[in-house]
C-alpha cells in the first residue's frame, strides 16, 4: 500500500492505494463511516480487491485520520453532498473513471449522492448501512455512543486514528445528527437519478438503522438493485463478517464485468 497526499480546495487528503496496479481494471474506492478513516478499514479494501483482480483507492475525508482538520465548524444539513463533490474531484484529480464505490454508513450515503451527480465517473455502489434519512433507532444510538464516549475509552480509542482531530470529528457526527434542525435531513430525491447497478447491504442488527433505509435505496434507485441483510451482524458487516461480506460484494463485482 503506498500513501500520499492530495491538495483538494487547499485542503489535503490523505490517500492509500495498492502499489501494485491491475492495468486497464477498474477501481474500487472506499468510503469510511461517521468516525472512520483509512486505519479503521483494516485490510478489507485490499482484499477484496486483490480477490477480484480490481484496483483499491482509500481515503480519509478533510478532518479525519491523516487528512487536514475541517473546514467547517457546523454543518448543515447538505454536508454529504458537498462530500460527494469532493470526492468527484479526486477522481478528476486522479483521472479515475467509471469506479464502483464501496461505501460504509456516512461513506454510504455519500456514494449514492455522488452516483446520482456524476453517473460518467461511477459504474457501480456497495453501501453498507447507509441512511438516505433520520430515524429515531439512529437518534437513540448515537445517544447511546454520546454515553460511551463520556464514560468509556471510545475516547482513546479513536485518538489513535485521528488524534488532536478526534473531539472534532466525534462532535461533527453527534451534534449534526442529534440537532432538532437536521431531523428532516432527506437524500431519497437522490435515489431515483442512480442508474447504476447499487448493492445495499445492511446488520438484520443494525443499531443505527432499520431495513427501511435499504428497502427505501433498492426500491428507487433507476438501475439494477440487490438487498442484502446480514443475520446477527450490527452497523458494520465488513469488520463483523468479513468473509461473506467479501462473497457477496465479489458475486457484485462479477456481475459488473463485461
Amino acid at each position: 500500500m503506498e500513501e500520499f497526499d492530495l491538495n483538494i480546495n487547499g485542503s489535503f487528503v490523505k490517500i492509500a492505494k495498492l502499489k501494485n496496479e491491475y492495468a486497464d481494471r477498474p477501481y474500487l474506492v472506499f468510503l469510511h463511516d461517521s468516525l472512520g478513516c483509512i486505519a479503521l478499514w483494516r485490510e478489507f479494501p485490499f482484499l477484496l480487491a486483490e480477490k477480484n483482480q480490481y484496483n483499491a483507492l482509500v481515503y480519509d475525508r478533510i478532518g479525519y485520520g491523516k487528512s487536514g482538520p475541517f473546514t467547517e465548524k457546523k454543518r448543515d444539513h447538505s454536508y454529504l453532498e458537498k462530500e460527494a463533490d469532493i470526492l468527484y474531484q479526486i477522481l478528476q484529480t486522479l483521472h479515475l473513471k467509471k469506479t464502483i464505490l464501496f461505501g460504509h454508513s456516512d461513506g454510504g450515503s455519500i456514494s449514492l449522492i455522488a452516483a446520482a451527480k456524476y453517473p460518467e465517473s461511477i459504474a457501480g455502489v456497495v453501501t453498507e448501512g447507509a441512511h438516505v434519512f433520520v430515524e429515531e433507532i439512529t437518534l437513540n444510538g448515537i445517544r447511546e455512543a454520546v454515553e460511551s464516549y463520556r464514560t468509556t475509552k471510545l475516547k482513546q480509542v479513536l485518538e489513535k486514528y485521528h488524534s488532536d482531530k478526534t473531539d472534532d470529528v466525534f462532535k461533527a457526527w453527534s451534534e449534526t445528527w442529534l440537532s432538532d434542525t437536521f431531523r428532516n435531513w432527506n437524500i431519497e430525491r437522490f435515489l431515483p437519478s442512480i442508474q447504476c447497478p447499487v448493492m445495499a447491504i445492511q446488520g438484520e442488527k443494525d443499531e443505527y438503522g432499520s431495513e427501511d433505509q435499504v428497502d427505501s435505496i433498492v426500491n428507487q434507485v433507476s438501475g439494477k438493485s440487490f438487498k442484502r441483510m446480514i443475520p446477527d451482524v450490527k452497523h458494520s458487516p465488513h469488520k463483523e463478517a468479513p468473509n461473506l461480506i467479501l462473497e457477496e460484494t465479489s458475486e457484485f463485482l462479477r456481475d459488473l464485468s463485461p
